[in-house]
């Protein structure tokens, strides 16, 4: 038994002999060696703390499980199969914005890619003009999810010309300015305008996408929104702040016009991108975002079967190695599950019954191994182990 003294003070250790570095060079020959570096994901979660006061890395800041308890915000980029290459961690009251520039840079910096075409996908919380202008200076190639508040802006002529009419899967490529007091799009033409950096330079390439299934799921939303909406306006729900609700002193009123916008907008979803249309069609794009489900997968192994939370650890060295160690375990049961082709809760459920005895008789000491049935047996032979028995 090691006391945790023991544990944290080799904890401490982690930092200053590189630990992380060492992995994460593996993990990206690893990830090279598969294939798996035509398309980067990023995205963030947080990780709660057993702790009742805040610290300089520990705060209380927006929770994705909503919580209170302070915690840290975490930015994991990973491969577009979910395969981790950088992770990185951010005082807990950080917004999220500003966390994918400084997890690319140090990623960029530690493999010596600058330069390198690479194509990078986040999420909309992710959108921001100083983001979107960071990455292109790294010459980074990125598609992020766009906010449907936007769709107003970006998709004037269509709106101009067809109304709020869009077919199911409807794909409309189109530009959309890099800052809000930017107008890129003329609605004396019919046509959108095909996106290029040469010749936009204040907009990026925007797609927009309409699902019918979308739809129906956005108009449910809406009709709940605007129930409670009214529910509060004829005072028979409390007083809270509550979408579509206008509010002028103390008087209540349904706020129509945000309403009416709302609904005609619904079933659409943006993305932005700089990669131009000649590189990569609008349906790949859209198809190179849904990966985004990779990340957030792993994000999710992370927390349930490799329990990465709570945390019990107070110092900064300690948190980063405890991440290091996570970010080492997540890359170990990515890799067991692309030999197997089995989830890693199956695999460490079918071998954790496995166990030797050990028996002394006598002064004499005999160790007999477990039996091991086929199952099993199939799975240790793709982890490259042959037991002879």
């Amino acid at each position: 038994t090691v006391s945790y003294r023991t544990i944290a003070r080799h904890l401490a250790q982690m930092g200053p002999g590189k630990y992380r570095e060492q992995v994460a060079g593996k993990c990206f020959a690893y990830a090279r060696d598969c294939g798996g570096l035509s398309l980067l994901l990023y995205d963030v979660t947080t990780l709660y703390f057993e702790a009742e006061s805040e610290d300089d890395l520990r705060k209380v800041g927006f929770s994705k499980e909503r919580r209170v308890d302070p915690q840290i915000v975490v930015g994991l980029l990973v491969d577009r199969t979910g395969f981790p290459l950088e992770i990185g961690c951010f005082e807990g009251n950080t917004a999220e914005t500003t966390t994918i520039v400084p997890i690319i840079t140090s990623f960029l910096e530690r493999h010596n890619l600058a330069g390198t075409p690479l194509v990078v996908a986040a999420d909309a919380g992710m959108l921001s003009a100083t983001n979107l202008k960071a990455l292109d200076e790294l010459e980074c190639l990125f598609i992020v999810g766009s906010r449907v508040t936007k769709a107003p802006v970006d998709l004037e002529s269509h709106f101009h010309w067809y109304g709020d009419v869009f077919t199911d899967g409807q794909i409309i490529d189109t530009v959309t300015p890099r800052h809000g007091n930017t107008k890129v799009n003329n609605t004396a033409l019919r046509a959108e305008p095909v996106w290029k950096s040469d010749t936009h330079p204040g907009a990026w390439r925007a797609i927009w996408a309409y699902s019918a299934k979308r739809a129906r799921r956005d108009q449910k939303t809406l009709a709940a929104q605007e129930a409670r909406a009214r529910a509060i306006v004829d005072g028979t729900k409390a007083a809270k702040s509550a979408r579509f609700v206008k509010t002028r002193g103390n008087d209540r009123s349904l706020d129509e016009a945000t309403l009416a916008r709302a609904q005609s907008l619904v079933g659409l979803k943006g993305y932005v991108t700089n990669v131009a249309a000649e590189v990569m069609p609008a349906a790949e794009v859209i198809a190179k975002y849904h990966d985004l489900w990779h990340v957030e997968k792993s994000f999710r192994m992370s927390k349930s079967d490799l329990r990465a939370r709570p945390m019990f650890h107070y110092t900064r060295d300690a948190i980063e190695a405890h991440l290091t160690i996570v970010f080492t375990a997540l890359a170990v049961s990515h890799a067991i599950q692309a030999r197997t082709g089995l989830s890693i809760g199956k695999v460490v459920k079918q071998l954790r019954p496995l166990r030797s005895a050990t028996i002394t008789i006598n002064g004499s000491t005999q160790t007999f191994p477990p039996e091991i049935p086929p199952g099993q047996q199939e799975i240790l032979t793709h982890l490259g182990f042959k037991p002879g028995y």
